[in-house]
């Protein structure tokens, strides 16, 4: 061991030892570049000196509300700035952010308030209904609805309002650090294999890695110009909000994802790089010529939720953008693998193909392959088909109040993704299909399982499946199979109709076949099968 076999006096303290958080990065920013444009939307633009004491004045506001450190605080807001204001001023006060997804319908938002037992939830005005319909659904203690009022929008008169809980902090108040980075700083609730989802709980040392791990692979240089496109309710907006700051960049707040709102913020803020599923390039590719505005630079665009088409990616580039494909989950902090570009592609023609890989493991990840079912990696050839397990500390805590399902994602010593794949040789992921038959419309997940729980609650229908079917503009969109009662009938619009009352709009079922369900020998549906014939609906 020579020396340091002996390393008498050698310790961690106050001078070499600070447990990582992304709190500091705010920090840093409002101290050094305390003037520069922190956050812009419509005629707010905030410095780093007043983003910094917005967020002391949340953290202490809600320490005076009672939220003591490991409280839960949710949200409902759009991609605004008191959303990104929450991601530092609610761990500030030593609590955990919870995001809530404003799509979600009110009875699962009433499961993720009782199950993360949200003290209070910072709620926008426009989603005042889904949080007031949710709470009247709760068992046990519900949550203070704070009001978030946006430009255009007048309070409702009937709760304290964000501004009003803001003047009531201390702006010079300090925050409440970890004293273990392994503390929890935000619990995401994801769609899984049953229709309840489960709450991925995240630490300060992988907010901190994961956002330091994003600027690597994007390339990232000082000043950036960040467009909130993915929804800063998904994965903390994979992690981008704690990002900026570290380079004194800018966030551009986007509440209203149109090819219109994408062009003006690339022209009047000179935005650089923004993130979004394959429906969002889809959507600029698609713009009429009136939404369209001219810019000089080139954009960089991280997309990912399904991997996206290589004719998508060949006619959006052209447009004035360089896509990099990434993966990942709520469980791994949004991206966790990436496409990395090889000097040696540049003169390829099958550029767009090479994009559209799943990739390699990103910095900060321990680890990215694809196991087979006996935990081992596959063959590198391009051919055997395994699971991707990743590990590392981009990886989630685990699941709250769940241990089985915890111990089941991380058996063997790697997180099991659930989605299929093979290696190339020169160590490429490339995804398949997706073992828990998880829809991903439009980036955002649907399980199979709830929906096919809806359409069973109608008195005509027997036995249903539901299968992901390709979208030209979602992605993918759900796809039911149904077999119905003797004697009972159904249109598909009935259907359609009795899932609306049921889910969010985005998990409604697209397409019925009505059609009795292929079945194996002991009853099990055959999916496949399923998904074979889906692919052709709609098809000359």
């Amino acid at each position: 061991m020579g020396w340091l076999a002996d390393e008498t006096g050698l310790e961690k303290c106050a001078a070499n030892y600070t447990p990582l958080t992304p709190l500091s990065f705010l920090k840093r920013a409002a101290d050094i570049h305390a003037d520069r444009t922190a956050v812009v939307w419509k005629s707010t633009r905030l410095t780093y000196a007043q983003y910094a004491a917005r967020v002391s004045r949340l953290a202490s506001a809600l320490a005076r509300h009672g939220i003591a450190p490991g409280d839960v605080v949710a949200t409902l807001i759009p991609n605004i700035p008191q959303q990104a204001e929450a991601h530092f001023g609610v761990p500030a006060a030593g609590a955990v952010l919870n995001t809530i997804n404003t799509r979600l319908d009110p009875d699962t938002v009433a499961y993720i308030f009782a199950h993360a037992g949200a003290r209070i939830v910072l709620c926008d005005t426009a989603f005042l209904p889904l949080a007031e319909d949710a709470i009247k659904r709760m068992e046990g203690p519900a949550p203070q609805i704070v009001e978030v009022v946006d430009h255009g929008f007048a309070a409702s008169g009937h709760y304290l309002t964000y501004e009003a809980l803001l003047s009531q902090g201390d702006p010079d108040a300090p925050w409440t650090l970890p004293d273990d980075e392994w503390e929890s700083i935000a619990i995401n609730y994801t769609s899984g294999t049953t229709g309840r989802p489960k709450g991925v709980v995240y630490h300060h040392r992988g907010a901190y890695l994961s956002a330091t791990a994003n600027i690597l692979s994007w390339r990232m240089v000082l000043f950036p110009v960040y467009l909130t496109i993915v929804p800063l309710f998904h994965c903390n907006g994979w992690t981008h909000t704690w990002m900026v700051p570290i380079l004194g960049g800018t966030l551009v707040c986007c509440r209203d994802i149109t090819a219109k709102a994408i062009y003006d913020a690339i022209a009047d803020e000179g935005v650089t790089h923004f993130g979004g599923a394959p429906i969002v390039l889809n959507t600029m590719i698609n713009a009429p010529e009136s939404d369209r505005r001219p810019f000089a630079h080139t954009v960089e665009v991280f997309t990912a939720g399904a991997p996206p088409p290589a004719a998508t990616l060949a006619a959006f580039e052209p447009l004035g953008f360089n896509v990099t494909q990434v993966y990942g989950l709520t469980e791994t902090y949004g991206p966790a693998t990436e496409c990395t570009w090889k000097p040696d592609w540049d003169d390829t023609t099958d550029r767009a193909a090479l994009k559209a890989r799943t990739g390699v493991a990103m910095p900060m990840l321990e680890g990215a392959e694809v196991h087979d079912t006996h935990g081992h990696p596959v063959p590198r050839d391009g051919q055997h088909l395994g699971e991707i397990a990743m590990r590392g500390n981009m990886v989630m805590k685990g699941y709250y109040k769940n241990p089985t399902a915890t111990r089941e994602a991380f058996k063997g010593g790697w997180f099991r993704s659930g989605d299929i794949a093979f290696q190339h040789t020169d160590g490429y992921i490339k995804i398949t299909d997706r073992a828990k038959d998880i829809i991903i419309s439009g980036g955002e997940n649907v399980s199979s399982v709830e929906v096919e729980g809806a359409l069973m609650h109608h008195p005509a229908v027997s036995l249903c499946a539901v299968v992901a079917k390709p979208d030209d503009k979602w992605g993918e969109v759900p796809c039911a199979f149904v077999e119905l009662k003797a004697g009972q009938t159904a249109t598909e619009a009935d259907l359609i109709a009795h899932c609306r009352t049921r889910l969010a709009g985005f998990k409604t079922p697209k397409h019925i076949v009505f059609a009795e369900l292929p079945k194996t020998s002991t009853g099990k549906i055959q999916k496949f099968e399923l998904r074979a014939v889906a692919k052709l609906i709609g098809q000359p």
